[in-house]
């Protein structure tokens, strides 16, 4: 008997061994179906949440004004969208026009010049040492940290004394400052341009600047998209320092100019129609820039990960 046990007890455990890694993958599977879930679960709330908006405006402007309350928010009536689109664009001798043009005006040019400014900071600040760099970047990154409302009525006064405001330079002006494009800047800087790329360069007698046009430009072509369209967006979107800075409502961006005419829908409701398409044109360049340089940021984003 005492033989029996001893023979059938290793046996036991030789067949109880090799279940517990089948075990282990069987857990480690469920655990990675509930995490993959939760993620796509959370996913599916924050596109749900995102996209609503935009749904309920693509509604919105379709509908002619007695539609418009008389529907549901998520309910096509008589399509209209064409009409709005005309009147639109032909209200007020197309001011809407003049205010979109703007808008492109304030952030292309103004977001072009920030980012090529950036770029060349974070690549001075990578490449070059010199005496409080450090200190300086540091002092850099904390304008990060002010909220741009803040700084709002500051730079209404230095603009008064400039004599700039309620004109484009009191909003192309301040553009041009950027710490989180420099930051940015810096690290794409980093992993982007290799330094022997440079001292080769220098040993076959290139210039700085001849360098940087030439061969770090290029290299810094993603970087420099991913943060043209952060400023771009940032521009777009900039409405407290077009209502501090402008008066004049041919100078306004297309988002000041949709507040103004929404300020005026209590005692005139017909402007809720130019207003709501109003606002789904104003959302296409976001989209169009998005799409067309998703190439460039997708790729720029993961920069200094892998070096």
């Amino acid at each position: 008997m005492s033989t029996l046990t001893h023979d059938t007890a290793p046996a036991t455990r030789q067949e109880a061994g090799p279940r517990t890694p089948a075990h282990a993958r069987r857990r480690s599977s469920a655990g990675t179906l509930l995490s993959r879930g939760a993620v796509n679960g959370i996913l599916l709330v924050a596109a749900f949440y995102t996209l609503m908006p935009v749904s309920w405006l693509l509604f919105a402007a379709t509908k002619n004004h007695r539609d418009l309350f008389a529907t549901s928010g998520f309910a096509f009536g008589d399509f209209n969208l064409f009409a709005n689109l005309e009147r639109l664009f032909t209200f007020n001798d197309g001011i809407y026009l003049r205010w979109f043009g703007n808008s492109v005006l304030y952030s292309v040019v103004g977001s072009a010049a920030s980012t090529f400014l950036c770029v060349a900071t974070g690549y001075a600040f990578d490449k070059y040492d010199f005496k409080g760099k450090e200190k300086l970047f540091g002092l850099v990154l904390g304008g990060v940290l002010v909220p741009t409302t803040v700084i709002q009525l500051p730079m209404y006064l230095l603009a008064t004394k400039a004599g700039v405001v309620n004109t484009y330079w009191a909003l192309l002006l301040p553009a041009l400052v950027n710490p989180f494009g420099v930051y940015l800047a810096r690290v794409f800087s980093e992993g982007y341009v290799p330094n022997e790329v440079l001292e080769a360069a220098r040993v076959d007698g290139a210039g700085e600047l001849g360098m940087f046009a030439r061969i770090s430009l290029p290299m810094l072509a993603p970087g420099f998209m991913t943060i043209f369209l952060f400023s771009f967006t940032a521009s777009w979107n900039n409405f407290f320092g077009a209502l501090v800075m402008l008066n004049d409502d041919k100078l306004y961006p297309v988002n000041l100019g949709l507040f103004m005419w929404n300020s005026t829908t209590a005692q005139q409701p017909e402007f809720y129609s130019l207003v709501i398409t109003g606002s789904l044109v104003a959302v296409a360049p976001l989209i169009v820039a998005f799409v067309c340089l998703q190439r460039f940021w997708r790729s720029g984003l993961t920069a200094g990960a892998v070096k």
